[in-house]
């Protein structure tokens, strides 16, 4: 995959192209991407994927609580890249992006990207005057000389990025990760923390340097595998504001790995959340949260013994 900018230009006539913030990169984007791949292929082009290096409700509404999202934009461009796209163009989004009508944006992908065709998503619009049907669309690419193309729906259940950050939100990482194809993720850097849960007999990495707008889950206890540079290891992490040992004004990303002490500060750390154990309490006592630790660690072994690692199979749709 190549990625490009916008000051990149492209030969006429070379691609086919999709657009959409694809953030989560989840199993209807793939379809879509998928359908890309193919039509560029019969067509003898190019696929291109066109993206945002931000949420356009960042810039639309910057007065409203922003839109949190699903993964990092390096993620984003990641996975985009490993489902097989010749190119990937990220757009910066700004207000006079967001003033182009369908056709002008439609216009300036031909001109400056060489794009023949248009793959869109089952419910996507796009552009200032947001078009009501597939058809409007098709109309104004005829104009132009462009085909639209409309991708199927996922056909399994309603998946959308919005969902899926409802789920997350929710602690209902499993059920996310069924609509992903993959478990909810969170990148950061291990930091330093003030060694509680070493204290208690459960040394925990903390996790900081979250990019902006990150998507947490719900506060509580989950069963997680952990990708760092010394392996990859399963564990249990805390997401909260550990009232029983804390003041509860701060809130944390606490990783507990199943495995002898390892020196993992300022060193990056991949979190994938498997399952949800249970609500954050406050504890009457240390001994109460200690005892509930080693049975949250058990049940965590159980379900991912049992939980298919998704690094060994292949999730892509």
């Amino acid at each position: 995959m190549t990625q490009l900018t916008h000051t990149s230009t492209l030969p006429p006539h070379s691609t086919v192209a999709t657009i959409g913030m694809f953030d989560g990169v989840h199993r209807g984007h793939q379809l879509i991407v998928s359908t890309l791949c193919a039509r560029a292929q019969a067509l003898g082009r190019a696929s291109l994927v066109v993206t945002f290096d931000k949420h356009p409700q960042h810039v639309l509404r910057p007065g409203a609580d922003p839109t949190l999202l699903i993964m990092s934009l390096q993620e984003r461009l990641r996975l985009l890249g490993e489902l097989g796209v010749d190119y990937v163009l990220l757009l910066p989004f700004t207000t006079e992006l967001a003033r182009l009508t369908a056709g002008q944006f439609m216009a300036m992908l031909q001109q400056r990207w060489g794009v023949d065709a248009l793959v869109m998503g089952y419910n996507h619009r796009f552009g200032s005057d947001r078009m009501s049907s597939i058809d409007d669309y098709r109309r104004t690419a005829s104009a132009l000389s462009m085909q639209v193309v409309q991708a199927s729906e996922y056909d399994g259940a309603h998946v959308s990025s919005s969902i899926i950050r409802n789920l997350v939100g929710e602690g209902r990482v499993a059920e996310a990760a069924t609509l992903l194809g993959r478990p909810f993720v969170l990148e950061g850097t291990v930091v330093h923390g003030e060694h509680i849960g070493t204290g208690l007999g459960f040394p925990t990495a903390n996790v900081g340097g979250l990019p902006p707008y990150q998507l947490l889950p719900a506060t509580g206890a989950y069963a997680v595998r952990a990708v760092t540079e010394k392996g990859r290891f399963s564990g249990m992490a805390g997401v909260g504001l550990r009232p029983t040992v804390s003041d509860g004004s701060l809130r944390t990303i606490e990783v507990n790995l199943f495995v002898d002490k390892l020196m993992l500060y300022d060193q990056p750390m991949r979190v994938e959340f498997v399952q949800w154990l249970r609500a954050e309490k406050r504890f009457s006592s240390v001994v109460g949260l200690i005892h509930q630790l080693a049975a949250d660690r058990e049940q965590a072994l159980k379900i991912l013994h049992n939980t298919k690692d998704f690094n060994t199979i292949n999730n892509t749709q």
